[in-house]
């Protein structure tokens, strides 16, 4: 069972103690700090805040919390129920909003909520902007409005016509050419919104769809993580269905992860580079991704004429880097796409819209299409965090060993061998007690022995 508290947001598991857990109370206290964060922004108005939530079986009753509690906070509401968190960003900049609550835990269990936290923008909460946050709800500086001053629920709807009339509207989303390509693709959405919006999608390109998993039940039907252990069951089916792609998202509906027709997946860190190298070849610019994702994103980029540049781990410093650096296109290894002509957060419909315009004029299968791309190799482990670990500690002595390699420590420790085609990055996570650690090379043995390398290490040093 577990509270954690960031800059992005608050995440816990639903049950338990106060303070120790998701709990109602726990919900209330933090949806209340972030009002009084609101209203310390704009303290010569009535705020306006955008909620959505996925289909977690804890959803409904965290959403009548948050949006009570931001009611009595002096907060009016514009509430969009079942929505993705692409979805909700938007909304807060289509209904000229002062910022947005998104009740989702992403690939966490079912026992997982959590609120994630929007600006002005539809972004998440900056570094400085998480912080005087988190120094409201430690300090409990809450202050609430009379009876004449609270809330009003402004506005219901559902956003998802909006949402996917943006995708298609796009001017590098080519509908026609989609269309005519008459796909059929295989949908997992793990029991959660991705079900509602991702048919209903691929039914706008006349995609023939065969949905798993889609009813929004909250009951997921694996660990809705979407790694290859995870999508055992939708790998075969888009064998049997002779489909010609099989498509997975989380239960919010940020990440994007791609099975080719043969049933072998296209790989989670490979999404993010097909829709670079499609949109790089329409148009000439930069790239961003953070520090645990590939390398090939930097080689695609090169090949086009761009720069690339890493970002500490995190959305919202991947976004601030990619303003930086004026990139075109930029995102997670994770399968998060963020397109700023679309919006800066990552998207799974928009990165469904632009790989399907890159297959329909390229005329070639799903694998054709990964195998044109450079073959790096990721072994993605962690370590769970005990009171006798001091993760500092660790990161100086692993600095201290490797201290001739290449050392990036704006996030962790990462640590680039030879001539970058192989590194390794160990970092504390933010949404889990947790050490990650990630190692690449160019084949898998050479991969997984570097990451069994760092985690031997850490060992050594907790010892």
């Amino acid at each position: 069972m577990a509270l954690i508290k960031s800059i992005s947001g608050f995440r816990g598991t639903i049950g338990g103690k106060v303070g120790e857990n998701f709990t109602p109370i726990d919900i209330v206290i933090l949806t209340s700090a972030y009002a009084q964060w609101l209203k310390r922004q704009y303290p010569n108005k009535k705020a306006k805040v955008v909620v959505g939530r996925d289909a977690r079986i804890s959803g409904e009753m965290a959403a009548s919390l948050v949006a009570g509690s931001l009611l009595g906070s002096g907060v009016d509401v514009v509430n969009i129920g079942l929505a993705t968190t692409p979805s909700v960003e938007l909304a807060v900049v289509y209904e000229n909003a002062d910022g947005g609550i998104i009740l989702t835990a992403s690939h966490n269990p079912k026992q997982w909520n959590a609120l994630k936290l929007l600006n002005n923008k539809g972004e998440f909460l900056n570094n400085d902007e998480g912080k005087a946050l988190l120094e409201i709800a430690d300090k409990s500086e809450y202050s609430f409005p009379d009876v004449d001053e609270t809330g009003k629920i402004i506005k219901e709807y559902n956003f998802n016509d909006i949402h996917i009339k943006n995708v298609l509207a796009n001017r590098f989303v080519d509908v026609d050419a989609v269309r005519k390509a008459k796909f059929k693709v295989v949908v997992d959405a793990v029991n959660s919104v991705g079900g509602i919006i991702i048919p209903q999608l691929l039914r706008e390109f006349d995609v023939d769809v065969i949905e798993m998993n889609c009813e929004p039940t909250g009951n997921f039907a694996h660990n809705p993580e979407p790694l290859p252990e995870n999508l055992t069951e939708i790998s075969k089916k888009v064998v049997t269905e002779k489909a010609d792609l099989g498509i997975v998202v989380d239960p919010d509906v940020d990440r994007l992860a791609l099975i080719c027709e043969d049933g072998k997946m296209f790989g989670e860190e490979y999404t993010l580079v097909s829709v670079a190298d499609y949109i790089l070849s329409k148009t000439k610019g930069n790239t961003v991704s953070n520090l645990s994702s590939s390398r090939a994103l930097c080689d695609i980029t090169e090949k086009h004429g761009g720069q690339y540049f890493a970002a500490a781990v995190g959305e919202v410093n991947v976004v601030a880097k990619m303003k930086e650096v004026n990139a075109v296109i930029g995102g997670e290894g994770n399968g998060g796409v963020i397109f700023p002509d679309c919006h800066y957060g990552r998207d799974a419909l928009i990165g469904i819209a632009l790989f399907l315009t890159n297959l329909a004029e390229k005329k070639i299968k799903v694998s054709e299409l990964r195998s044109a791309y450079p073959d790096y190799f990721m072994s993605k482990n962690k370590i769970e965090l005990t009171p006798n670990i001091n993760i500092d500690k660790i990161f100086e002595n692993v600095k201290k060993k490797y201290s001739q390699q290449r050392i990036t420590d704006i996030d962790g420790v990462k640590i680039d061998f030879d001539n970058e085609k192989m590194w390794a990055l160990l970092r504390k996570s933010n949404t889990e007690p947790i050490i990650r650690i990630y190692s690449e090379a160019n084949d898998p043995a050479t991969a997984n022995e570097l990451a069994q390398k760092i985690i031997d290490d850490i060992n050594e040093f907790v010892g």
